[in-house]
């Protein structure tokens, strides 16, 4: 379990940390000589849709890191199972019931 909560902050970090300081990079001309010859409106929506992208990217990564996880280390708790059933169980009887009643009215 202290894998996956580890695997979040630090994706979460990064979703954080990658956007903000692709902003500055681009705000405080931390870039290449190029990059400044552009207009500001060019400049604010270039480092806009690089910081977009960057958060997808962080996404796909953490998304491919849940895949890659092995499926066979999750198993639900007993208690948890058998409470669920007998939940399911008590609805299917609950509303077997009442369809009876209606029809018998």
């Amino acid at each position: 379990m202290a894998g996956v909560i580890q695997k979040f902050v630090t994706a979460s970090m990064f979703m954080w940390i990658i956007p903000v300081a692709i902003l500055y990079a681009f705000n405080n001309n931390l870039l290449p000589a190029g990059v400044s010859d552009m207009s500001p409106y060019s400049l604010t929506l270039l480092s806009g849709f690089l910081a977009v992208i960057s958060v997808n990217v962080v996404i796909a990564f953490y998304i491919y890191m849940a895949m890659k996880e092995p499926s066979d280390q999750h198993k639900p708790d007993p208690a948890f199972l058998a409470e669920a059933e007998a939940s399911v169980s008590k609805l299917k009887g609950g509303a077997d019931s009442s369809q009876s009643s209606k029809k018998e009215e």
